[in-house]
């Protein structure tokens, strides 16, 4: 049987990149997937290539109307939701001093606040559900530095994922964060950026950068009863650089 059969769940930003990736594998594995996003072209387009078991909905992340018109479209669509996959996220390569608070504020919104937003929104159809698995995806920079702004928002989910788990046990909730490292999605594999990415996996104990299905993977595992008595953990996917 599919490891996620029976199974419905939402991913946000999921019209391209990682999210895409994710919501292919959950559509192979069984599951009827919500895919959201800003980008509504590409949005619907994936989700008319994945079929009847995946439907699109454009979404604010950081709009707690926007998150509640997601859950009640996606008990519509397929019945109460038992996956949530809180991957919408952006990053910014300033310093502290060259950061505004309106762009410190934004990233905030983006990678925090719609973290809390979704798990808030997302309880009350999983506990009809009689349980689920939230998967919070975070960074390695959510377990050593990185950039301002990216490197706070990233710990913060680590935070907020063990705060939830231990709130949702007794509702047979479980909330684990996915903390990868550097990926091989098309936009940091151009050719602008290819040659500079190929030198720094070098740094990479195990020499290369991640194929997007090897993150994806750890998704599905943490999505499916496989991983049913994980909670509150991070899982990292970064070929051993906060290892060193």
């Amino acid at each position: 049987m599919a490891r996620l059969e029976g199974k419905v769940a939402i991913i946000t930003g999921a019209a391209q990149g990682m999210g895409a990736a994710h919501a292919q594998k959950f559509i192979k594995e069984g599951a009827k997937v919500v895919l959201t996003d800003l980008n509504e072209e590409k949005g619907q387009a994936l989700a008319a290539e994945l079929g009847e078991n995946a439907l699109f909905i454009k979404q604010n992340v950081t709009s707690e109307a926007d998150w509640a018109n997601v859950v009640a479209e996606a008990e519509a669509a397929f019945g109460p939701v038992n996956v949530l996959v809180n991957n919408a996220g952006i990053t910014m390569a300033k310093s502290i001093l060259q950061t505004t608070e309106e762009e410190y504020r934004r990233i905030v919104d983006i990678n925090q606040v719609s973290v809390f937003l979704g798990m808030k929104a997302i309880i009350p159809s999983m506990q009809k559900a009689g349980g689920g698995s939230i998967v919070n995806i975070s960074s390695m920079n959510g377990l050593v530095a990185g950039a301002i702004g990216y490197t706070d928002t990233k710990f913060a989910v680590r935070g907020m994922t063990k705060a939830a788990a231990i709130e949702c046990a007794h509702y047979g909730i479980r909330v684990n964060s996915v903390h990868p490292g550097v990926i091989a999605t098309p936009m940091i594999m151009q050719e602008d950026t290819k040659a500079a990415v190929e030198a720094f996996a070098q740094h990479i104990p195990l020499k290369r950068v991640a194929e997007s299905e090897e993150v994806s993977n750890m998704v599905l595992f943490l999505a499916s009863d496989d991983s049913s008595y994980s909670t509150g953990s991070e899982f990292v996917v970064d070929g051993g650089m906060t290892a060193q």
